[in-house]
């Protein structure tokens, strides 16, 4: 068997990645992508591996020739063939060129511009049928050629791109552009097709064509081999890059290249995200088709002002439209909460903030360090009450306190009873208190446990209430918040500080809506409770987790000897592609101990979640 390695294009989409070389010398975490895939092939029984070069395709020969000479194994020999108009041709040109070396030898077809798993190879060779493309299923980050098999995994028809069809991508599968090819096959179907086809069309087209136009003939010639959960990426531009260093990290860089992302982890589609804290099972089905109905004049028209959305904000979560104002996520109202700064009298000019550690470093994070005080819970599960509150910030000279309830990582949770005597305890002694709850529909009693009504604010005028709408509610893509206070003045003041188009359409349709589906809303939760005491009682039963009770959708765990949370979490991610949160550093939590944030999510996840658990365990 021989390989076949197409590395003429110029990737042009990679910029200044490629401006002194071609794309398959672009490295991946140090390793350039030649290395890595001469490196998987040299553990083959090959007898030649061509490399067809185009673009910067001396500097690509010279290179390799002095790492590898003129063999890449004792019996490996590295030939190189050269496509002259790279810049005017496409790969089926480069693959013409050595269609005579094709027909010699059962061949490894590869392109240069892939990154794969080390199973991936041996996969394809070890395979019986002779001729086969391996195949993964559709993904949003797909693009190029599609295909779609029969029930016996034959390949019936190559989509071009001109073809696809998004309501039918859930029968689509992408080729990874690696394929076997027989000697055979090459010789009596794909280079007699590949001839009449360049003939009749030109050069600038795809090899795959070719095997479009035979499966057309519906003999079943090419099979496909679907590489299930088998990692791979292709990189065409800075982002395939971006995203193919964090999939094919190594140990020491894997957790930081994730975690350093803040999100967007739907480019992972086959990742389980457990840092993700929102409800597992709202908005409902009926509320995201009514959002689709709807998605072409949301995505075409300007969305409403900051009047417009205030009043529908108003209306949406109960509050008067003087007290409330609505934010592009809660992000964007801590800023301007924080940097408003509370007022000090002339007799105490640094205003003193008071935050509880650990907590959601967004706060803090916002704020003079030398001007915080800090309380940090002396036992085991970090428990605190209002009146530990009371007693450590009594004698302090703060202007602020801020309290996350239920507070992260922790779950901490004060009754509402309770937090409203806090407030009169702030009230009387001119502190603002500022209270997140962007939790709080995940605690017990979760219908009667908010703030959020014109009374209670009211009532209490020093107290403010954040709460992001991207966690109880599902929907972080829209980037809502809503911020609440009868302190008219503080309102005021955020409201002038964001821009005026601060909404976008989507979440501004989403609360014009919701009192639809507040019933569904109320069942979510209902459900989401049920399932956090099943997955509290599961989570339980790994012998390295210390569990910490929880009113939010997450769960504190101490890690216990002699284990470590970060080799968990790269277990968890690079076996079991289930990515957790490592809090060990986190700032407030015991430095002798190890510990993790585990989300909560819908059953089906917590299960493949609890079984990847203890499979570390044994």
């Amino acid at each position: 068997m021989q390989a076949i390695i197409l590395a003429a294009g110029m990737g042009r989409r990679l910029g200044e990645y490629t401006k002194n070389n071609t794309k398959c010398m672009v490295p991946v975490n140090g390793v350039r992508l030649i290395d890595r895939l001469l490196g998987q092939l040299a553990k083959q029984q090959l007898n030649r591996i061509i490399i067809v070069v185009g673009y910067k395709g001396k500097e690509l020969r010279e290179y390799l020739e002095s790492q590898y000479g003129q063999q890449l194994t004792a019996n490996c020999q590295l030939l190189f063939a050269e496509n002259p108009i790279y810049d005017k041709t496409n790969n089926i040109y480069s693959l013409a060129l050595v269609k005579d070396m094709l027909q010699e030898d059962d061949t490894l077809l590869i392109e240069s511009d892939l990154i794969f798993s080390d199973r991936i190879i041996p996969m394809i060779i070890e395979n019986p049928y002779p001729n086969l493309a391996l195949v993964a299923k559709y993904e949003t980050w797909m693009d190029g050629t599609m295909v779609r098999l029969d029930d016996d995994q034959n390949i019936v028809n190559f989509i071009s791109k001109d073809a696809f069809n998004y309501n039918e991508i859930e029968s689509y599968y992408k080729t990874v552009n690696i394929y076997k090819l027989s000697k055979a096959f090459s010789k009596q179907k794909y280079v007699p097709f590949l001839d009449a086809y360049t003939k009749a069309v030109g050069n600038n087209e795809y090899y795959e064509n070719v095997l479009r136009i035979i499966s057309l003939l519906n003999n079943h010639d090419m099979k496909a081999l679907p590489i299930g959960n088998e990692k791979w990426y292709e990189i065409d531009d800075k982002q395939d890059l971006d995203i193919a260093e964090a999939l094919f990290a190594d140990e020491k860089d894997v957790i930081r290249k994730y975690y350093g992302r803040y999100g967007g982890f739907w480019r992972f589609p086959q990742m389980l995200d457990y840092c993700y804290l929102v409800n597992p099972y709202f908005p409902s089905k009926r509320m995201k088709d009514e959002l689709r109905a709807n998605f072409d004049t949301l995505l075409t028209e300007y969305p409403s002002g900051m009047k417009v959305n205030t009043l529908i904000a108003s209306k949406c979560f109960g509050v008067s439209e003087q007290y409330i104002v609505p934010g592009n996520g809660a992000a964007e109202l801590i800023k301007i909460l924080m940097e408003e700064r509370p007022k000090a009298n002339s007799q105490k000019p640094i205003a003193k903030i008071g935050f509880i550690r650990p907590t959601f470093e967004e706060y803090p994070n916002r704020y003079d360090k030398d001007a915080q005080v800090t309380f940090v819970p002396q036992n085991a599960d970090y428990r605190y009450t209002a009146d530990d509150l009371m007693a450590f910030f009594g004698d302090k000279d703060i202007q602020q306190l801020m309290v996350i309830n239920p507070d992260n990582p922790s779950g901490n949770f004060i009754p509402k009873h309770d937090i409203l005597r806090l407030a009169q305890w702030c009230e009387d002694r001119d502190i603002r208190l500022v209270v997140d709850e962007s939790f709080v529909d995940f605690s017990e009693d979760y219908t009667t446990n908010s703030l959020l009504s014109d009374k209670t604010l009211e009532a209490y005028p020093h107290m403010a209430v954040m709460k992001s709408i991207s966690k109880s509610y599902g929907v972080p893509g829209l980037r809502l918040g809503i911020l609440c206070s009868a302190d008219k003045n503080l309102i005021a003041h955020i409201k002038k500080e964001v821009s005026i188009w601060n909404i976008n359409s989507f979440a501004e349709f989403f609360m014009q809506i919701y009192n639809k589906h507040e019933k569904d809303y109320q069942r979510a939760c209902a459900k989401f409770v049920a399932e956090r005491d099943d997955f509290y009682d599961k989570l339980k039963q790994i012998p390295f987790l210390h569990v910490i009770p929880s009113q939010a959708n997450y769960f504190l765990c101490e890690v216990l000897p002699p284990y470590k949370a970060s080799e968990i979490v790269i277990y968890m991610l690079k076996q079991r592609n289930i990515l957790t949160r490592d809090c060990s550093l986190k700032q407030g939590l015991d430095p002798t101990k190890q510990y993790m944030r585990i989300a909560v999510r819908d059953h089906e996840d917590n299960t493949r979640l609890i079984e990847g658990l203890l499979a570390f365990s044994h």
